[in-house]
């Protein structure tokens, strides 16, 4: 099933933002001028976030500066099979800063502005996450559309803070029953697995047949069914998730 046949399919099954987290994303979005997009995309209020999406059959280079060393490379699908798309996190010439699982927390890959392999694009759609809190907030632009509980990091596996971006969408039951609905994979690393955990250290937001809320998790945030169903049907890929305290 493709990605978008899968939202399609859960979809059926189925005010404004705080100060601080608007300011926080504001921070962080590239200036969409620096940018070309063609065509211009419509005017939305509040902040947006430039896309790059790898086109078929293209391989690109992560540096670890602009114009600098090959870390890797990568194709147009991801390690689970999701089409490659990179939230434009900064912008240098004509280089572009993109979280990327391959490298660590908090550092950005830099692949170079190649409109032949890539297609330039945005969303309005971006998440922010409360572990003191423990509540996750959809917007888009400056509206909230959904705000739910969710359970966060345990003190001795902590959710990382940080500025990530979601890298797959993934049916549950596909990974085990621990996952719930389904899973948004995000571009970050756990760093601090308990001893013996042996399901990968990639950070998630996804849903739980168990109860939700308390700092109870390995570090992933977990969301009840019906709210990760509606997340879902309507995060891109590429969407922002700053996760803060």
């Amino acid at each position: 099933m493709t990605f978008l046949a899968l939202i399609a399919a859960l979809a059926v099954a189925a005010s404004n933002a705080s100060d601080n987290n608007v300011y926080t994303a504001l921070r962080a979005t590239v200036p969409l001028p620096n940018i070309r997009i063609d065509p211009p995309p419509p005017r939305v209020r509040g902040p947006s976030f430039p896309l790059a999406t790898v086109r078929p059959g293209h391989r690109i280079a992560l540096h670890d500066s602009p114009g600098g060393r090959v870390l890797t490379r990568v194709a147009d699908r991801t390690e689970f099979g999701s089409i490659r798309v990179f939230w434009i996190e900064r912008v240098n010439g004509a280089w572009f800063g993109v979280p990327a699982p391959e490298l660590p927390n908090g550092q950005l890959a830099w692949i170079r502005d190649d409109r032949f392999a890539l297609d330039v694009s945005q969303t309005h759609f971006w998440i922010s996450a409360d572990v003191s809190r423990q509540q996750l907030e959809l917007h888009y632009g400056n509206r909230l559309l959904d705000a739910f509980t969710v359970s966060v990091g345990s003190p001795s596996s902590p959710t990382p803070l940080g500025d990530y971006s979601v890298t797959d969408g993934l049916v549950g039951r596909g990974l085990g029953p621990w996952y719930g609905c389904c899973v948004l994979a995000l571009s970050g690393h756990q760093p601090n697995l308990p001893a013996g955990w042996i399901g990968g250290n990639r950070m998630a937001i996804h849903g739980t047949p168990g109860s939700i809320g308390g700092a109870i998790s390995h570090g992933c945030l977990r969301a009840s069914d019906p709210d990760m169903v509606s997340l879902f049907s309507r995060v891109p890929l590429g969407t922002p998730v700053f996760i803060h305290a």
